[in-house]
């Protein structure tokens, strides 16, 4: 008789054969810095979350290091936004500075810069607009100004989030010019249009004025689709690709790793964070509990980094656990 449970009878028996294991070194911590002076500003929708000045930044990234937490996704919040999101192709933007103080403060971090304009567009669009149609290949020249910019600042890593046809071939060209041919792309290949972003719009405030993104983010309903737009990402110059969101998503993770052998990363989107904080706070659930078993299953559906804002309290649970 087959007894499985012979191998689930003592914490060191199943520790010695679990299949997964969780690293804080593949954890990649969010970060929003806003324009200003001595600010730390709570997101209502993120428990936990806030925005940071750049004087105030060092103490979130001295709770990063302290935590063993060595990458962070740059989201700048500007001051100023206009119809062309000049401020993201600012050598002096936020999301610049912001590079720039991190690189300063805790050299070894990975830092990987989100490069999108709906921050920076009066409209909230992730690209130029005209006659209330998203312009994609208007659009891509300043994503990869705005790459280059970012890579000029000390940026590791550009992640361009936009949905734009053909962005990470524009960006990829661009950095390769202007020299920067060691600076990585992680494309958010399969972006799908999600409920899920909803509080990432009160913290980055990027909320669409008009409509909505589903004309140039995934339809949620497709997979076969998701695992061609990562393949096409991986074609144009892409080092990473990505899923995201995460949870409602992991067959497509695991469709993605099974179709590709390139880094892969997924997304544990604000949506799915809040849900967790609110359901904790309730006294629902076991917020540590669950935030390990949703991020175990992100590893074994095939992610090899994850982006979570849980990633302090992740990192010290992890260590925890040997």
């Amino acid at each position: 008789m087959y007894r499985m449970r012979r191998l689930r009878r003592t914490e060191g028996i199943r520790d010695l054969v679990r299949e997964n294991r969780l690293s804080v070194k593949e954890l990649v911590y969010p970060l929003f810095v806003a324009a200003g002076v001595n600010l730390k500003i709570r997101v209502p929708s993120m428990p936990g979350v806030f925005q940071y000045s750049l004087d105030r930044l060092p103490e979130l990234l001295d709770q990063l290091l302290k935590a063993g937490v060595n990458a962070v996704l740059v989201f700048g919040v500007p001051l100023r936004k206009d119809e062309a999101g000049s401020e993201a192709y600012n050598r002096d933007g936020i999301a610049q500075r912001a590079v720039r103080k991190i690189r300063a403060y805790a050299p070894e971090m990975v830092i990987i810069s989100d490069v999108c304009l709906c921050e920076y567009t009066s409209h909230g669009h992730c690209g130029l607009i005209r006659g209330g149609e998203i312009l994609n290949d208007e659009s891509l020249p300043l994503l990869a100004r705005a790459s280059v910019t970012l890579a000029e600042a000390g940026a590791d890593m550009i992640a361009p989030s936009c949905m734009m046809d053909g962005d990470v071939e524009s960006i990829r060209r661009d950095l390769d010019e202007a020299g920067y041919v060691n600076t990585a792309i992680m494309a958010y290949s399969a972006k799908m249009a999600s409920g899920y972003y909803s509080p990432f719009r009160d913290a980055a405030h990027s909320a669409p004025s008009f409509g909505d993104r589903r004309s140039y983010q995934m339809d949620y309903a497709n997979g076969r689709e998701a695992v061609r737009e990562s393949l096409i990402a991986l074609d144009e110059g892409a080092d990473i690709v990505m899923v995201k969101p995460a949870l409602a998503y992991l067959d497509i993770v695991r469709e993605t790793r099974n179709a590709l052998r390139a880094p892969l990363a997924t997304y544990n989107v604000s949506g799915e964070y809040s849900m967790v904080k609110a359901a904790a706070q309730a006294g629902w659930i076991d917020e540590k509990r669950i935030v390990m078993e949703n991020l175990t299953a992100m590893k074994r559906a095939g992610a090899d980094i994850i982006i979570t804002y849980h990633a302090i309290d992740a990192a010290e649970w992890i260590r925890e656990q040997g």
